[in-house]
């Protein structure tokens, strides 16, 4: 039961940070949550007390909530969802495609971006089913106005497939190796 604990130290200590060293550009910045957090009836109040002591954005932080953080209790993290965009904050739902998927779960959350699983992603160059379900899944996110990331872009093969099949955003090795955070 340690995953509230968890997330609310890397909330606090994340926008900690961010008011410390702000960037000189416009960034949005994501910070991925656990179920247990969502299904916290005082995890809300959390965010909204960290949003009053640290003079952040609300809008450059986009927190990511898995399919089956979603699918748990749908309910549950529709409603999360609302009351932080309230506040301005994104959403993106993480691992599309990797469990129980279902563009129900899709249609009834209200998030901003659709990041599909990266191991539909890896596999795209050579394997035409798998690029076909991508398209499709890039489809229906521009139809419902969310924009695309695919996860696991990690060589120009792979992103070079990504864009041709239209998805907005890359992430991967293909793209950047992770780095510590900089203090300008």
């Amino acid at each position: 039961n340690l995953m509230p604990k968890i997330d609310r130290w890397v909330v606090k200590h994340f926008l900690s940070h961010l008011a410390k060293h702000p960037s000189p550009q416009r960034m949005l910045y994501t910070i991925n949550l656990s179920v247990s957090s969502i299904n916290d009836e005082d995890f809300v109040g959390f965010l909204k007390e960290q949003f009053d002591t640290h003079p952040i954005d609300p809008s450059e932080i986009c927190f990511e909530i898995t399919e089956t953080v979603a699918i748990s209790n749908l309910q549950k993290a529709a409603d999360f969802v609302l009351e932080m965009k309230k506040l301005g904050c994104k959403f993106a739902l993480d691992d599309f495609g990797s469990g129980m998927s279902s563009f129900t779960y899709l249609k009834n959350l209200p998030v901003d971006y659709l990041k599909i699983d990266g191991n539909f992603v890896k596999e795209s160059p050579t394997d035409n089913v798998i690029c076909a379900m991508l398209t499709a899944i890039n489809q229906v996110g521009h139809v419902m106005g969310l924009e695309t990331i695919a996860e696991y872009v990690e060589d120009a093969d792979i992103l070079a497939k990504v864009q041709d099949i239209g998805i907005d955003y890359a992430q991967g090795y293909g793209i950047s190796y992770p780095e510590p955070l900089k203090v300008a």
